[in-house]
């Protein structure tokens, strides 16, 4: 019985083989959230549109905070 070899994977073994797996699984996951790039679909009124608005909780937030404001 003691020349039965059993199929043990000892711990730096296991440890090389999660992490060669881990590499090749974020490789295949990563590349479909990879988009080739595009052009700016904004024109320019768009572009030059006001988006900050300083609202009333905007004020109290920097109040709060102590901003300069």
């Amino acid at each position: 019985m003691k020349n039965e070899k059993k199929a043990t994977v000892d711990r730096r073994d296991f440890l090389r083989k999660v992490g060669v797996g881990a590499v090749g699984a974020g490789a295949t996951l990563a590349s479909p959230l990879i988009a080739p790039a595009r052009a700016d679909s904004e024109n320019d009124d768009e572009k030059r549109k006001v988006r900050y608005k300083e609202t009333d909780h905007v004020k109290a937030y920097y109040r709060v905070n102590r901003y300069p404001g």
